[in-house]
């Protein structure tokens, strides 16, 4: 099996309405998170409990309760780019006024997952003063996403 390129998987995001919180956006509304972007890791956060039952030994079993997944982008803050400029106007903002759609397209092109996410530990500009400003935020999807085939 091949190895794959991070950079082959894409990232995107979309604006999310509150007035339509379960509608997915249209295809020209999903905006391609690469330009500028050097650094993308998985955030992975999960809760669990080790429980031991008596058909077993006694010896505790761990159980995932609960997945919080996403992943968190550094790099360079371009303004222009549509992307950027998206989770740049919620610097400012708070509750469901972070919420964005967000979809993960693996690097073979083959499944996508997608589904409302919040934008945290926004970033934009700082560093020194010979470098370019500076861009990060960690995107999380607040539920699983949904995952399917892409199509086109």
């Amino acid at each position: 099996m091949p190895k794959m390129k991070n950079a082959k998987r894409k990232h995107y995001v979309a604006p999310w309405l509150p007035t339509a919180p379960a509608t997915e956006p249209a295809n020209d509304a999903w905006k391609w998170l690469a330009d500028g972007v050097t650094t993308s890791e998985v955030e992975n956060d999960e809760e669990t409990d080790d429980v031991a039952y008596y058909s077993g030994d006694g010896t505790p079993e761990t159980v995932v309760t609960s997945v919080k997944y996403g992943y968190s982008f550094e790099g360079d803050y371009i303004k222009e780019d549509a992307a950027q400029a998206i989770i740049a106007g919620m610097r400012f903002m708070t509750g469901d006024q972070r919420k964005l759609w967000f979809k993960v397209v693996d690097a073979d092109g083959k499944t996508q997952y997608v589904g409302v996410a919040t934008a945290s530990a926004i970033k934009i500009g700082g560093g020194e003063a010979s470098e370019y400003e500076n861009f990060e935020v960690t995107i999380t999807w607040n539920s699983a996403p949904k995952q399917s085939a892409v199509v086109g």
